[in-house]
């Protein structure tokens, strides 16, 4: 019998496949880097075609890592980039289009449009989000109206929409199946949340039409089989969250009010509210955690653009470190004297400011900064944004939150620096898992669960481990002033781009 569930990670720059063994236990794992696209400032492109064979070869790497065949698979559970957006020819399957990632503000004029016309409030009821070009729906309407012929072709019912799951769904079932589940298509600005059903009204707004959009089904479910010539075997699909809806799952957040935050190329945070479907007053959003046998839980979410793509920054754009690690290292270095903050809003600022149209800043430079006061500002700022995002949570939601405790994951939390300083900056502890592969994890159980392989909610929770907590040190009046000086630096940027 089949036991190995086999995770496909597709992320926003590398595409990623583990496999787990039924106790949990990462057994071999595929990594490949792709290509970042930028054809224009503030445009951010994938080839989708690049990503599929990404992910093709990840997963017979991470299967041959773990020294077996694809037939010792009995599952698998998909995990993505979310509102990321493909156009693909029903026929052919080819892309008529790059890939538009979620990170491009192309379409900025064009939601700024809609916000004057007084659509937003109606939007948000309907979605939980925000017109913003970060959203999926605004990127495919500007592939219709700007790539020759494709308007025509989707109208005609020749091509089909997915975020980058259907279009991996679609390409592994060998075009027999087109289909998202619920967390993803609660990100695209067409979907009815409390509904769970595509909004009529929210197409004709957007100009989609209908039958591009992928069916829409619960995060564990049949979402079809792989054809024996793509990966070697036929293995069914049966699992599918977003990524952060995923990493949610993996952290095990299944009770209300419980907080998660994954810190990678940018930073999102959820924070479980059960059965409500809390509206925020403070300019989060408001998104589908998951639905499990056609129930829905719904969380808060507070996105952070510019999160490890700070220190991608240190290395890629200053080139003062050669890898990640060394960020940590150098701000150990840096002049306790010296108050410098860095605000990465390289591709504007996310929650709670949602201004697409603000630029990266640094503040409190001196005749000595250097190296280590950039690399520990740019690690400070990740902290100083979560900050933000857990103070509007503690504003919307009712219930107490002074004894949340923040799960983490993502690159970044492998660092116990950025950790310690997270958990002084929050005031809160911070607890780090023994398995940081969370987000492959969740879209693990859920496959692993529909196949009868792993155990349900309550004992998939019970088994989760914690690796470290982090308990705040820092004195309170440090702790305000540095959190004074961010949000002053904050202010300056938003005045700076008027």
């Amino acid at each position: 019998m089949s036991k190995l569930i086999l995770a496909i990670d597709q992320g926003t720059t590398s595409s990623r496949a583990i496999c787990f063994d039924q106790n949990h236990k990462i057994t071999g794992l595929g990594q490949k880097e792709f290509t970042q696209h930028y054809p224009k400032s503030g445009w951010v492109e994938h080839d989708p075609e690049e990503i599929w064979q990404s992910v093709v070869t990840t997963c017979k790497q991470a299967v041959e890592n773990a020294s077996a065949s694809m037939e010792d698979v009995a599952a698998i559970g998909i995990t993505n980039q979310r509102e990321t957006v493909v156009v693909w020819d029903k026929t052919t399957g080819k892309p008529v289009y790059n890939a538009i990632v979620w990170q491009d503000r192309r379409t900025q004029k064009e939601c700024l449009k809609l916000k004057k016309q007084g659509i937003e409030p109606r939007i948000r009821r309907k979605t939980g989000l925000l017109l913003d070009p970060y959203f999926s729906a605004t990127k495919l309407a500007w592939i219709l109206n700007k790539v020759s012929g494709a308007r025509k072709k989707a109208e005609k019912g020749e091509l089909l929409f997915g975020t980058i799951d259907s279009f991996l769904i679609w390409r592994l079932t060998g075009g027999q199946v087109h289909a998202t589940d619920a967390t993803n298509a609660s990100r695209t600005l067409l979907f009815n949340i409390a509904r769970n059903e595509w909004d009529e009204e929210l197409l004709k707004l957007f100009n989609i039409p209908r039958s591009m959009l992928p069916g829409v089904k619960d995060c564990a479910d049949d979402f079809g089989v792989t054809k024996a010539d793509v990966l070697g075997a036929e293995i069914p699909i049966l699992g599918v969250a977003g990524d952060q809806h995923a990493a949610m799952i993996g952290q095990a957040c299944f009770a209300k009010g419980m907080l998660k935050a994954t810190f990678g190329t940018g930073c999102f945070a959820l924070l479980n509210t059960g059965k409500d479907k809390v509206l925020s007053r403070n300019r989060l959003l408001t998104t589908i955690a998951y639905r499990l046998n056609g129930e829905v839980t719904y969380a808060l979410e507070g996105s952070i653009f510019v999160a490890g793509a700070a220190v991608q920054w240190l290395r890629d754009g200053l080139k003062i470190i050669k890898n990640a690690a060394e960020s940590g290292e150098l701000a150990l270095k840096a002049d306790e004297t010296q108050d410098v903050y860095l605000v990465p809003a390289f591709v504007g600022l996310g929650a709670p400011h949602w201004d697409a149209e603000a630029r990266g800043a640094i503040y409190g430079l001196t005749r000595n900064s250097g190296p280590a006061e950039i690399s520990k500002a740019a690690l400070e700022s990740v902290a100083y944004q979560a900050h933000d995002l857990l103070e509007a949570m503690h504003k919307d939601w009712k219930t107490d939150t002074s004894d949340i405790v923040l799960r983490v994951d993502g690159g970044m939390v492998a660092s116990d620096w950025t950790m310690q300083n997270l958990s002084d900056i929050l005031n809160a502890p911070v607890d780090r898992p023994v398995i940081l592969e969370t987000t492959a994890l969740g879209a693990a159980w859920l496959a692993g669960m529909k196949a009868g392989l792993w155990g349900d909610m309550q004992t998939f929770a019970k088994d989760w481990q914690q690796q470290q907590r982090f308990e705040p040190l820092m004195e309170p009046a440090l702790r305000k002033r540095k959190i004074n000086g961010w949000h002053k630096s904050v202010r300056s940027t938003l005045r700076a781009k008027q």
